[in-house]
């Protein structure tokens, strides 16, 4: 698996840079450089995440029972994800892995609200434009207004869709954004069953809607297959969790990784023991590490996770409409892992159906309006929570001082396990549309849309301590660099 597109004959002095910064309509801050020879020939293409996110420091120090809501700070779009793991992990440091049925259902409903909404943000709002339009459409039109001036019926539904899934997450959680309803070892509150009807009243409207979302990212596969099968298409080991029996699980499991033919590399993982499963790798271009799996390397090793890894990781999807779909999605893959970047949007979509279906089957549960919400047991140091976020497997671990103080935290979240797989998706697509060509827009545009198909949260990924390269500059009232200072990847100061 090639970790780089570089040629090594060119000559440095004869490279000319070409820069996207920023990357658009996707959450968090990186850029795009690519080295162009004077044929116009691309030599490197990197993705660089720019901005740097202390959570990982700033969290030590602080009491434990803090940790869920301050670390929904990372993010506005999955503050649910970052707020559910982090209980989770924290479940253990209370004594409280297995929690009452009330709170581990009224947390499940939140994170499937949250799957739901981010997943119609994602696809309505940020990657339809591309989709309906065309990559190098008119970029005046190629966005979220466009589409509803030239589509309002698909984005009506989307806006409706993701509005369902922000409600769902009030009633759970207290707010749409940076709610408080998950607590070590439980929850907060419940719902009443007034709360229940509402949200019932509407889901089969909201379970329709999914089921024509699924069709619209089915039918742009199918009507273009040379385009969606073979955009920034790569061969990689996929992982996620799986939950009981196999089944697809976005809340509790076991870790599972395939190789790109699909084989089992790893499965049943402990979640509790992940760090002897991944590893991470900084380089110094980038915040954001490189996971990969111990036992194949850094070269062979790095992996997909998300949706596309999902659907297929699964050995099925428990509620019958979306497996029904999954079926089908494996059907066009011909008995091989569907690999295409692309094919995101479809597995996506699938997703979001499950998620509407489950949270159906959620709501006429009785246990949601219970009043046994929290668990606890003898005190633990240490605990990791894993969940599947809307980006995919998401990592909290934590150490706790006898007086209850963070002394380590560890975030391993979606869009980092990405970082490997968004680089080579570029680097495909630079080779494919953009080699010999003359820059344009819509041709630059082209590498976003490679980005964008893994719905990356770039404020989420960047927590890299340690070996980041680092540059300071002062410069006076005139902006006139006054003194530099700059810090190698090895940890290395100079001043210049």
């Amino acid at each position: 698996m090639s970790f780089e597109l570089e040629t090594a004959s060119a000559d440095p002095k004869t490279l000319r840079r070409v820069a996207i910064d920023h990357v658009s309509r996707v959450e968090g801050h990186g850029k795009v450089t690519l080295l162009l020879d004077e044929n116009d020939e691309v030599q490197q293409v990197r993705l660089h995440i720019v901005e740097f996110r202390g959570f990982e420091k700033f969290i030590q120090g602080r009491p434990y029972w803090e940790v869920p809501v301050m670390v929904q700070r990372l993010c506005g779009i999955c503050p649910v994800s970052h707020h559910l793991a982090a209980s989770k992990a924290l479940d253990w440091v209370v004594g409280a892995p297995q929690l009452t049925p009330s709170a581990e259902k009224l947390r499940r409903l939140m994170h499937y609200g949250q799957i739901l909404q981010s997943h119609a943000l994602h696809f309505f709002h940020l990657s339809s434009p591309d989709l309906l339009f065309g990559f190098d459409s008119e970029v005046g039109k190629r966005n979220i207004v466009g589409v509803a001036a030239a589509y309002p019926e698909v984005a009506r539904k989307g806006i409706l869709l993701r509005k369902f899934g922000q409600e769902v997450i009030r009633l759970t959680a207290g707010k749409r954004i940076h709610g408080t309803g998950a607590i070590p070892g439980g929850v907060n509150r419940s719902l009443s069953r007034e709360e229940r009807d509402g949200l019932l009243a509407d889901i089969q409207q909201i379970i329709n809607w999914s089921r024509e979302a699924v069709q619209m990212a089915k039918g742009l596969h199918t009507a273009n297959p040379e385009l969606y099968d073979e955009f920034g298409t790569f061969r990689s080991n996929i992982l996620s969790i799986v939950g009981a029996n196999g089944a697809l699980d976005f809340y509790d499991g076991k870790l599972r990784a395939r190789d790109a033919d699909g084989k089992i590399i790893v499965d049943g993982a402990d979640v509790q023991c992940y760090h002897q499963l991944i590893r991470e790798e900084v380089k110094p271009w980038s915040y954001m590490k490189f996971p990969f799996l111990a036992s194949l390397g850094p070269e062979a090793g790095w992996y997909k996770v998300g949706p596309l890894a999902r659907v297929q990781n699964c050995d099925f999807i428990p509620s019958p409409r979306a497996e029904s779909e999954r079926l089908e999605f494996l059907d066009y893959g011909k008995g091989s892992l569907i690999h295409a970047p692309l094919a995101y949007h479809w597995a996506r979509m699938i997703e979001m159906l499950h998620a509407a279906e489950t949270i159906k089957k959620l709501l006429q549960d009785n246990d949601l309006s219970g009043t046994d919400l929290v668990a606890s047991g003898p005190h633990q140091r240490e605990g990791v929570g894993v969940i599947e976020a809307p980006r995919g497997t998401l990592i909290h671990h934590y150490h706790v001082d006898e007086n209850d103080l963070v002394t380590m935290c560890n975030l391993i979240v979606s869009t980092t396990h990405n970082n490997q797989p968004m680089n080579e998706a570029v680097r495909r697509v630079a080779r494919r549309y953009l080699n010999g060509r003359k820059l344009t827009e819509g041709l630059l545009n082209h590498i976003e849309v490679a980005i964008r198909a893994f719905d990356p949260c770039l404020s989420c990924a960047t927590h890299a301590m340690g070996k980041m390269p680092l540059e300071i500059k002062l410069l006076d009232v005139e902006g006139r660099e006054v003194s530099r200072i700059t810090k190698s990847g090895d940890g290395e100061f100079c001043q210049g």
